[in-house]
């Protein structure tokens, strides 16, 4: 099993990654001095497949579990969802040393991480991701939150897990489509932090694809290195963190204004990743090889790069109210080259739109076979 610390002093935690060692958890919990109480917060699916076993390593390890069912799909983080859950713990009487478990993807670990913050003004929790997404990124670093109907994460607080338990094999049961949204967080890794990462991407991407373990968790173990090195640096995005927001300015207007339900989080983070290279590349930031790469990559591994057609008066309102914004300004965080990006927030309304419409009128790059 690897060890990755994410180090923010007492409140430094473990991420654990492994194959097969889902049923091993309980193992682990004797360290963490949790109170009898837990709820294990997970959706109808993930419940299926592995809430029974977490359920029975819980009372196994002398705890009490009681399992939360929310329906899948980011459509559902939102205060109603964790409204929910508050009901339940009052109702149980969950007290500041029970805990909060993240059995599932992305959506399952925010809003639980978010109770966790706010329930008592924080109680104990762990994550369990079971995708890509979430094992890679979201697990990890203390970002937790719920969505308003006028914007994404807009609502939430940074709070840490006290442990984050990584199977890969739980890979095996996440729909394809699922996995290859999920390695639009990897691709980032390599493009803001290091290249060596990238071309192991390149070079690696088909095996990862057939669920090779060995090459999983290889990849996974980076990319929750690099990440934990830049949230030990700065915890909540005073400055380095914000380029892990490579690709989600736009990503995250895309989602938002397809409310949720066109794209998976990682497709539209891709297509936001090409356009912020491609954008730098107009701009003279970057060579246009970088945008290439990116974009050949992301295609390559079957994510799409394209840009959705809206209207760009749409997507300017909604990226004034993006999370990131700063002095009313929008920020991007564009490739400089592989492995080095820089943030900026003085982009003109006018060379964003003519990204935009260059996007319309040029078509991809030819993509070589696979």
């Amino acid at each position: 099993m690897k060890n990755v610390r994410v180090m923010l002093g007492p409140r430094s935690y473990d991420i654990c990654i492994g194959h097969n060692i889902i049923n091993n958890l309980k193992d682990y919990l004797t360290n963490l001095s949790l109170g009898k109480k837990v709820a294990l917060i997970t959706n109808p699916k993930i419940k299926r497949l592995y809430g029974d076993g977490i359920y029975n390593q819980l009372t196994a390890a002398g705890l009490k579990p009681t399992i939360v069912e929310l329906p899948a799909g980011e459509r559902y983080k939102t205060l109603k969802s964790v409204n929910k859950i508050y009901d339940l713990l009052i109702k149980e009487r969950f007290e500041r040393n029970s805990a909060v478990i993240a059995l599932g993807g992305g959506v399952i670990g925010d809003i639980a991480g978010f109770v966790a913050a706010t329930y008592l003004r924080g109680v104990p929790y762990i994550q369990v991701p079971t995708s890509l997404v979430a094992q890679v990124d979201s697990s990890v670093g203390g970002k937790t939150g719920v969505n308003h109907h006028l914007g994404k994460n807009l609502i939430g607080a940074f709070y840490q897990p006290v442990l984050v338990w990584i199977d890969v094999e739980v890979l095996k049961t996440l729909p394809r489509r699922e996995l290859i949204a999920g390695m639009a967080e990897v691709i980032k890794y390599g493009v803001i932090m290091n290249e060596g990462f990238f071309c192991f991407i390149e070079d690696n991407y088909k095996k990862v694809l057939a669920l090779d373990q060995e090459t999983l968790i290889k990849m996974v173990e980076r990319s929750c290195e690099i990440k934990a090195g830049v949230v030990s640096a700065d915890e909540q995005e005073k400055g380095l963190r914000a380029i892990l927001n490579f690709g989600h300015t736009i990503g995250h207007a895309i989602e938002t204004i397809t409310d949720y339900k066109r794209y998976k989080h990682g497709e539209a983070v891709s297509i936001g990743m090409v356009f912020a290279a491609k954008m730098a590349s107009r701009m003279g930031i970057c060579d246009k090889e970088v945008y290439k790469r990116i974009d050949r990559v992301c295609r390559l591994i079957g994510l799409d790069t394209t840009l959705p057609d809206m209207e760009f008066k749409d997507m300017w309102e909604i990226l004034q109210r993006d999370k990131k914004v700063v002095n009313e300004m929008v920020r991007f965080v564009v490739p400089l080259r592989l492995g080095e990006v820089k943030i900026i927030d003085d982009v003109d309304r006018d060379i964003l739109q003519d990204t935009v419409q260059s996007c319309y009128n040029t078509n991809n790059f030819e993509c070589p076979p696979n």
